[in-house]
């Protein structure tokens, strides 16, 4: 049977302290994400940091953060112009994959996730690490232009649809490797790979959610109050982007990434 109670603070209620730490965390995680990427690297630790079972904390977050993907859509729509029927082939593993997974962390019980957990967020950490190293190899690959006629094919279903069930069950990186795969089949104009991706990960994280909240794995009032510390994060994160050197906010997310898988390696 599929565990979905935890024994964590979602018996005893939250307090008002949990709940500013939470959002404190979205506007950092918000922030980050708009300046560098890797936000779930920072807001997923902070909310098992302050009483929250991992498997509660991961569907929360999953919750809390999708909302900020419409945003990153709608400054990416230009780029899909041409490309419905990308999207479309685009849905089909996503949204299969999403589920997927989503079904599977709930298969995996709590205690096993808590487990799984710290392995995730290295994962997750080697994968951000990663990005700079694809960005730069895919910019040299320059524009094609014809991004709209690379076929698809088997591999590319299979490997999106593996992308989705990863972005279902934890979702950390999964745009990274959402470029990795686009790059692979032929895509070369970073624009509209960074504009098919997140539709990909709405889609995932979407359907993952909504999966979530029908099974009652959801913590509301702490989904909530992330969104809007997200939000605000997001858009003082787009005010600070120019100010703000790339480099160091990636390192202090590695830096972060790697303290808390070793923090909850140790706890558990």
């Amino acid at each position: 049977m599929i565990e979905l109670i935890e024994p964590t603070i979602a018996n005893g209620g939250l307090t008002a302290g949990t709940l500013i730490g939470a959002g404190l965390a979205a506007v950092v995680g918000g922030g980050i994400n708009s300046i560098a990427g890797g936000g779930t690297l920072v807001t997923f630790p902070a909310i098992v940091a302050l009483g929250v079972a991992p498997l509660t904390a991961n569907a929360t977050n999953t919750m809390a953060l999708w909302p900020g993907a419409f945003g990153s859509l709608w400054g990416y729509r230009g780029q899909l112009a041409g490309m419905r029927s990308w999207v479309a082939r685009f849905s089909i593993p996503s949204v299969a994959g999403g589920l997927t997974g989503g079904w599977l962390l709930l298969s995996t019980g709590a205690e096993r996730f808590a487990r799984i957990v710290p392995f995730l967020v290295l994962g997750a950490t080697v994968l951000f690490m990663l990005n700079g190293p694809l960005g730069r190899w895919l910019r040299r690959r320059g524009s094609g232009g014809a991004d709209a006629e690379v076929g698809g094919g088997p591999f590319f279903f299979v490997a999106q649809f593996l992308v989705g069930v990863y972005g279902g069950y934890f979702g950390a990186g999964i745009g990274i490797l959402m470029l990795a795969v686009l790059g692979l089949i032929g895509f070369t104009d970073i624009h509209r790979m960074n504009a098919i991706k997140v539709w990909g990960a709405l889609l995932m994280n979407v359907v993952a959610a909504a999966l979530f909240a029908w099974k009652g794995v959801v913590l509301w009032p702490l989904a909530i109050v992330m969104a809007v510390g997200a939000i605000v994060g997001g858009y003082g994160g787009s005010r600070l982007a120019m100010r703000v050197g790339q480099a160091w906010v990636r390192r202090a997310v590695v830096v972060v990434g790697m303290g808390s898988f070793l923090w909850l390696l140790l706890r558990r």
